[in-house]
């Protein structure tokens, strides 16, 4: 009889590639992924690894192994849905991947609200960037993520998950105090004609997201498309950061309004007269619709997102 922890290490193995990345998406230790593939291996009495470098690779039966591996644990899954859904209560335990603005912003209003409702289930959250955390709903180390993309650049989506639409997060451009657009601030007290467009920042240094990701990626394309190439002299990856450069008169940056807190008092933040903004969206796998905790998760973040200012 094959173990199916066993054959979701393999599993594991087979999407991340290495003992180490196994060991990370199933949140243990490395020589726990090693002792479990050994007992899996005298349980099938034949190699499903072997060397290749300093790392590991899947042998042709641990190859087949892993396919078979995949397709029990999505039927796994479907059944463990099936019987939560018989039962129609939001128990167990449901793992949310967010970016960090949603993180602060969004899921903390959304997991009380769980916990008081839904006291049986248990929440474990972890900050990712949107990218990661859909393909980790696709491996199913997530089991809901939440995510974004623009008004001009769509991030694709996984025919495997659907997705719902939480809120539409407007954002501003942060300059310094001293900065020639400043009066143009949604600060209070200003005066003076509100908003500016993103070519007026030009000839500006920009403070942006890691490189390789899908909002410096936006950045990047967005100023190219209105005739400006961009300066990044400052890359940040947490937005509080990033207002710190400013303030310091190092440059501007983008300023979401989801999860944004205190703004520094040396940074002036200016509405974009074209409305950029981002949609912020919650997906999860299609074949885990039926699961009461999914649904329940949904519904608290649309409440949460409602109650937002």
């Amino acid at each position: 009889m094959l173990n199916l922890e066993r054959l979701r290490t393999l599993d594991a193995l087979a999407r991340h590639g290495s003992v180490s990345g196994a060991a990370d998406g199933l949140h243990v230790t490395t020589s726990a992924v090693s002792q479990q593939l050994a007992k899996l291996e005298r349980e099938v009495g034949q190699p499903l690894l072997t060397r290749n470098g300093r790392g590991v690779r899947l042998t042709d039966a641990g190859r087949l192994l892993a396919d078979h591996a995949a397709r029990i644990i999505s039927q796994v899954e479907l059944a463990q849905a099936d019987v939560e859904a018989q039962r129609g209560c939001a128990v167990g335990e449901l793992r949310i991947g967010a970016f960090p603005t949603a993180m602060r912003g969004l899921l903390p209003q959304a997991l009380a609200a769980l916990r008081a409702g839904h006291p049986e289930l248990r929440v474990r959250a972890r900050e990712q960037e949107p990218g990661e955390s859909m393909a980790a709903v696709v491996r199913g180390d997530l089991d809901l993520a939440l995510a974004i993309d623009w008004h001009n650049k769509r991030m694709p989506v996984p025919a495997e998950l659907t997705r719902t639409h939480l809120l539409d997060d407007t954002v501003d451009i942060a300059v310094p105090a001293g900065h020639r657009l400043a009066d143009r601030s949604t600060s209070p007290g200003k005066s003076g004609k509100a908003g500016i467009s993103l070519a007026e920042c030009g000839d500006d240094d920009w403070i942006s997201w890691n490189e390789g990701q899908f909002c410096h990626e936006w950045l990047v394309s967005t100023l190219r498309g209105t005739g400006i190439e961009p300066r990044i002299a400052h890359i940040a990856e947490e937005h509080h950061t990033q207002l710190a450069f400013v303030e310091a008169g190092l440059g501007v940056c983008v300023a979401p309004k989801l999860g944004r807190g205190p703004v520094p008092p040396g940074v002036r933040l200016l509405p974009v007269c074209d409305s950029v903004r981002r949609h912020v969206y919650a997906v999860w796998r299609a074949d885990a619709d039926r699961r009461p905790s999914i649904r329940a998760a949904v519904d608290a973040l649309r409440q949460a997102a409602a109650g937002l200012p």
